[in-house]
């Protein structure tokens, strides 16, 4: 009977294109640490990632938010 050896790894899954999740409005929020009416205010000037209807739902792209926020980090070190 063979034992597994824990130090070996498990197989990796290779994907060709970034997973793209959708988050809501909280999750925007918290990843940005701005406040509500901060974010709408950036969304609605199109300065944000615009979200996406999902019926009554609303939801931005993982991404999209993620790179909005790369993009600040960016802007403030002078583009670097």
């Amino acid at each position: 009977m063979a034992t597994e050896n824990p130090h070996e790894s498990a197989p990796t899954t290779t994907h060709t294109t970034p997973l793209r999740r959708l988050i809501r409005l909280p999750a925007c929020l918290h990843a940005t640490g701005l406040g509500r009416t901060a974010w709408l205010d950036l969304v609605k000037a199109k300065k944000a990632p615009q979200p996406i209807k999902l019926g009554r739902a609303t939801a931005w792209v993982e991404a999209e938010v993620s790179a909005f926020i790369e993009d600040r980090i960016k802007a403030s070190r002078g583009g670097q």
